[in-house]
């Protein structure tokens, strides 16, 4: 495994614009996936116990149902690829239905996350590698004082 990028809070900061609207977009898209997969439930006419019998049911199933498979296998494509490209920018995507992502910092010489949940103007929290969201901690002016080092 390569080494973690460490970001510093300028760095991060810098990269909220873009993330914002990657991370907006993907938000949008599972709502779209979320609304294909319902009205393919209908179209089907049946609850499937798995999503692999719902597919199942759509391909063999009249053309609309074969429409509706298509448009939804096309849009969890295009929302697989699109958390690829936000990760691609060194960033963590630690949950995807929160638009939660965090970054590698360094706060009193430990290893941290830097903490971003869409819809956050800014990266402005922390937690230890192994803890999670619910024990982020706010970056006071000290600590990014901190991140400047």
């Amino acid at each position: 495994m390569s080494t973690p990028r460490i970001w510093t809070i300028e760095e991060a900061n810098a990269l909220v614009p873009s993330l914002s609207t990657l991370v907006g977009r993907q938000l949008a898209l599972a709502g779209d996936i979320e609304r294909c997969w319902q009205r393919l439930v209908k179209i089907v006419g049946r609850p499937a116990v798995t999503p692999d019998e719902l597919i199942a049911l759509a391909r063999s199933g009249g053309a609309e149902a074969r429409a509706c498979e298509r448009e939804l296998s096309e849009k969890i494509v295009a929302y697989e690829s699109g958390w690829r490209d936000v990760e691609e920018l060194g960033v963590v995507v630690k949950d995807q239905r929160l638009g939660l992502c965090d970054f590698y910092g360094r706060v009193d010489g430990a290893l941290v996350w830097l903490c971003w949940r869409y819809g956050e103007p800014a990266v402005e929290h922390y937690h230890a590698l192994e803890a999670g969201y619910a024990a982020r901690k706010p970056l006071t002016a000290a600590k990014r004082r901190q991140l400047l080092n």
